[in-house]
């Protein structure tokens, strides 16, 4: 097995997902899943932030659900710029895009959600994404039939 990888004569690849060919509606219809998702964790976790309260349990699934949504955009993006479709967007797309993640990210590290501060901090750094979000869609949108 290992002699066979190296010498190329193996059945991984083959171009099998170069082979498969995503519109660019699969892209838009995600980018509307995104801004649903990310609109009802921004606006639970708010809810939260408001009262001083930790996040609930209604508010860790719409966080994970916008997480999973945004994860699955950004793969099928990369998919799109593979098959050289989103050369006219501006860059401003792809790092609006790629915000939230980072939004989610800086969460995991400064801010929880398991106190009425760290919901708090949660609060704006979702915010800060969700916004990003937005403009990443609507950036998109504009450029898309350039």
């Amino acid at each position: 097995m290992t002699l066979a990888l190296l010498l190329g004569q193996n059945e991984l690849g083959d171009g099998r997902i170069d082979n498969v060919i995503l519109d660019r509606s699969v892209h838009l219809s995600a980018g509307v899943v995104v801004l649903v998702t990310m609109t009802m964790a921004t606006a639970l976790v708010a809810r939260h932030a408001v009262a001083n309260e930790p996040i609930g349990s209604a508010g860790r699934w719409a966080i994970a659900a916008a997480q999973v949504s945004l994860a699955i955009q950004v793969l099928i993006g990369i998919k799109l710029l593979d098959q050289g479709q989103g050369i006219s967007q501006l860059y401003i797309h792809y790092v609006g895009g790629l915000m939230p993640m980072g939004a989610f990210l800086a969460g995991g590290w400064l801010a929880r959600g398991d106190t009425g501060r760290s919901t708090r901090i949660f609060a704006v750094l979702l915010a800060i994404g969700y916004v990003s979000a937005l403009m990443a869609f609507f950036i998109g949108r504009a450029y898309v039939n350039r």
